[in-house]
């Protein structure tokens, strides 16, 4: 490694082989300093560490904090798929119930999740002065929204009242709401450590968006 390599033990200094007027060899260092060349060999050692410092992947914890909230858009946008799990198991409702005023918040305008939509694919992903690891988490969370579509156009194409149709309409929802839930503890989560979250299905698409 690079960094073994610089604080490894230096190889001794070559020597050369000068005659004197007598004839006979003498061995004399390259060097004449040799505490000249340990403090230059010092500095550049410190210098070149204090560069590799300032060049690691650390996240910033505003970038933290920015892509974890992005989660919680698709998450809101598709609450309602959680209809049949959150009335019928209670722990499901303790686990929502903090969140119920921001979801409110959010439902309160039809166009409220278009409105986000369109702020976070060109205020943030759009915008270079965000750095990769925010605009790649909040492109995820749009992909992932987006995918809401085609759960909804099967619920609204047949709508099924009762029977065997209701049973599959309940099985769905129930797993699109748990894959956003999990999606949402996941990416949350990975963000707020400063780690880099690859949802199933969505972080292909969203690598290809974020240039």
């Amino acid at each position: 490694m690079a960094i073994s390599h610089l604080v490894s033990p230096l190889p001794s200094l070559p020597f050369f082989q000068t005659g004197n007027l007598t004839g006979r060899s003498s061995s004399l260092p390259l060097n004449p300093n040799p505490q000249f060349s340990k403090s230059s060999l010092s500095r550049g050692r410190a210098a070149t560490l204090v560069l590799r410092s300032k060049g690691d992947d650390s996240v910033d914890a505003s970038d933290r904090i920015i892509s974890a909230v992005c989660y919680f858009y698709p998450f809101f946008d598709g609450i309602q798929y959680g209809k049949f799990i959150i009335t019928q198991y209670q722990p499901s409702q303790i686990l929502i119930q903090p969140l119920f005023p921001a979801i409110k918040a959010f439902k309160s305008f039809p166009f409220n999740g278009f409105l986000i939509f369109i702020a976070l694919y060109f205020v943030v992903v759009r915008n270079s002065n965000f750095s990769r690891y925010v605009r790649f988490n909040t492109m995820q969370a749009i992909v992932l929204d987006v995918l809401l579509i085609f759960p909804d156009l099967l619920e609204r194409s047949f709508n099924p009242r009762d029977g065997f149709g209701l049973d599959v309409v309940m099985s769905l929802d129930s797993t699109v709401f748990l894959f956003l839930l999990v999606c949402l503890i996941y990416g949350f989560s990975a963000c707020l450590f400063g780690l880099t979250p690859r949802l199933p299905i969505v972080a292909d698409a969203a690598d290809r968006q974020v240039l």
